[in-house]
């Protein structure tokens, strides 16, 4: 396959790499922490725990729905309408209930009196306060309830009622769609953003911790946005709308329930704090568990083969049991953010009770104005106490945009050039006293120099962490040189976009990658728009067409992601196949048959023996036998050539080469006996 399509995926993991402890050789390619406070600099892990600044954080998210700002507006004008409507409502109950009471007090009265006489002969008898009540109602002494006023006003609350609720559908449609684009187009540039970050951040970042944010977080952002978006929005029209109704009604009223905006606005304040460090805790535990939980179950075999089934279930229990204790907390203490607004809302309800009451006996105020503005201090107190548990939402919400936000902002590799190789690429590649360290402090490569002319064949060979997949690695341009440069047919590669270079080249690796899918369509995954015809020239010519017709269903087997269903030589024959297809220039094998038996080895160095014809060829070994015809051995220590030459010449010279074709010589003799 073409290194450009496997450059996220086929990278070798451990084929080069030396513990730390044991010498030089330890500037290794960095393994990811598993503790998550630890970082590794500019754009590397970011899984520390870190408190979130929730303003700028939330304005970020808020401005992911700039692209919608026409429809946004809409759904204002909406909100605006329906809330309009529906806090008049309550003023037309209002009036409603006039009505009725001056339709029982004015039953109660003689008829044939004026009301003025009524309350002439009320203030005769010491009875001002009924009087004064009297006199600013709408009473007809001697009649009953007007019910074709009454029938007037209901059948106007209904409309309003049904226009308000017709609104606000048609508003939370228009904000949840606007909503979803926007966690679209997000999910989309965190699937770009990946494309283009160094594969450094991924050797620092635990998969299961990435997948958890793009998956996980990206998530919960989406249900934070539907489920308060909209009723933010409602709760802070409805707040202005109540205020200015309530001054209407009643200004002494009015003052009096808006003091409890500071109490509610103060308490909601300090418990918000108190959740928002948990629920950072909370969703930086979820991805750890994500991490660990993939990592487990990837190795499952291992773990079982080691008998470390005790050690995995006890760091997941860790994990398992912080994640319960942030997630507790967090819901614990949000949760009172509800319960505690309630009650205040309950103190202010009485004292408008109250001082309505008895603002009604001394005639200050009608009947139908104290129920509208017992209804309005429910309107008041429920917008507020709605969005303090949103801060429960959004709290969570916007700890999840920050964990994406992060990986947004993780620095990108370099951009691409603008050159271009000669093409086509015969495969003349030369390394120019290239320079190369993963960490500043420990020098990995220094000065190091080779030529590999077209169609020869290079075999490295050398301990573990000598910087032998180093080197093919700067080849791919996975990471880039940092002293010197390497040139393929003259052309810097430095100077090439990334995907025109990794087009030429192709890589077959110790660990081999499948995608589930059909066996055609993974060995097509090489070349985009290849025939059948091309399919099977390639299978036959890995040697992949021989067990295929032995399978029900032949290519169209489906393979899963595991690769669980085919052995493993047959697999590493698929990683050929979709090799042979991609046709490169140049050609990079990592160890491909150390995991495979000695009968499938056979076919799978017959089958890499045909793809390397022709081609300029890397060839990462640490089995010997198989590279004993390359054209140049290279004999790599400390990131430094120590010896190179052809299989006689090295032998003979009895240095490094010699050492180790002895050990191996020595082994084999040994299992022998």
């Amino acid at each position: 396959m073409s290194a450009d399509q496997n450059s996220r995926t086929a990278v070798p993991e451990n084929s080069d790499r030396q513990d730390p402890a044991k010498g030089p050789a330890s500037n290794k390619r960095p393994e990811y922490a598993k503790n998550a406070s630890r970082q590794y600099g500019p754009g590397a892990n970011h899984v520390q725990e870190k408190a979130v600044s929730f303003g700028p954080s939330l304005r970020r998210l808020l401005g992911e729905l700039r692209y919608d700002k026409v429809v946004l507006t809409i759904v204002v004008v909406m909100g605006i309408i329906s809330v309009a409507l529906n806090v008049y409502l309550p003023k037309l109950l209002g009036r409603a209930a006039d009505v009725v009471f001056a339709g029982f007090i004015g039953k109660h009265l003689p008829s044939g009196v004026s009301v003025d006489q009524v309350v002439a002969g009320l203030r005769a008898q010491g009875r001002g306060d009924q009087a004064a009540m009297i006199q600013t109602m709408h009473v007809v002494p001697g009649q009953g309830i007007d019910f074709s006023r009454l029938g007037t006003i209901l059948a106007w609350c209904v409309a309003l009622a049904v226009a308000s609720a017709a609104l606000s559908f048609l508003q939370s449609f228009l904000l949840n769609r606007a909503v979803m684009w926007a966690v679209y187009r997000l999910r989309d540039r965190v699937s770009e953003k990946i494309d283009r970050l160094p594969l450094s951040y991924f050797d620092h970042q635990p998969r299961g911790e990435l997948l958890s944010r793009v998956t996980n977080d990206l998530d919960n952002i989406s249900q934070t946005l539907q489920q308060t978006l909209g009723q933010m929005l409602n709760a802070s029209l409805t707040l202005v709308g109540v205020l200015i109704m309530m001054f209407t009604v009643s200004p002494l009223l009015g003052g009096v329930t808006v003091l409890i905006v500071p109490l509610s606005a103060v308490v909601s304040i300090l418990i918000g704090k108190q959740a928002q460090k948990r629920f950072v805790r909370m969703w930086t535990a979820t991805g750890r568990l994500n991490g660990q939980v993939e990592e487990a179950y990837s190795g499952h075999a291992l773990v079982k083969v080691f008998g470390r089934r005790r050690e995995v279930e006890a760091e997941f229990k860790d994990t398992n049991d912080e994640l319960f204790r942030a997630s507790f907390g967090a819901q614990a203490i949000s949760a009172l953010i509800m319960p505690v607004n309630f009650f205040i809302g309950n103190l202010n309800y009485v004292v408008v009770a109250v001082i309505g009451g008895l603002k009604v006996a001394s005639g200050q105020m009608q009947i139908g104005d104290v129920t509208a503005f017992i209804q309005y201090s429910r309107m008041f107190t429920q917008p507020i106490t709605q969005l303090a548990s949103m801060t429960n939402l959004l709290q969570s919400g916007v700890a999840s945009a920050e964990r994406v936000f992060e990986v947004l902002d993780a620095s990108e590799q370099s951009p691409d050039a603008t050159g271009s190789l000669v093409l086509p690429t015969k495969g003349h590649v030369r390394f120019e006293d290239v320079d190369f360290s993963y960490t500043p402090d420990e020098p990995l490569i220094e000065g190091l120099s080779l030529e590999a002319k077209p169609g020869q064949q290079i075999a490295i060979v050398g301990p573990t962490g000598a910087g032998k997949t180093t080197l093919v690695n700067l080849l791919e341009r996975f990471y880039d040189v940092q002293g010197g440069r390497i040139t393929v047919d003259g052309v810097d590669i430095a100077g090439v976009p990334r995907a025109q270079l990794r087009s030429q080249l192709g890589m077959v690796l110790q660990d081999t990658w499948l995608f589930g899918g059909t066996i055609h369509d993974n060995i097509a995954y090489g070349k985009a728009d290849a025939s059948d015809e091309q399919v099977v020239a390639a299978a036959t010519a890995a040697y992949v067409d021989r067990f295929v017709h032995m399978l029900p269903q032949g290519y169209d087997t489906v393979i899963d992601d595991e690769g669980s269903n085919v052995s493993a030589g047959e697999k590493q024959l698929l990683t050929i196949a979709r090799a042979f297809i991609a046709d490169p220039a140049i050609l990079i094998l990592d160890e491909a048959t150390s995991s495979v038996d000695t009968r499938t080895e056979v076919l799978v160095q017959q089958a890499m023996n045909r793809l390397r014809q022709g081609r300029t060829s890397f060839v990462i070994a640490h089995r010997l036998s198989t590279i004993r015809n390359a054209d140049l051995i290279l004999v790599m220590e400390h990131g430094t050539i120590v010896e190179k030459g052809s299989h006689e010449e090295l032998i003979a010279a009895e240095g490094a080469y010699w050492s180790l074709y002895q050990s191996q010589f020595n082994a084999g003799r040994q299992d022998a006996a």
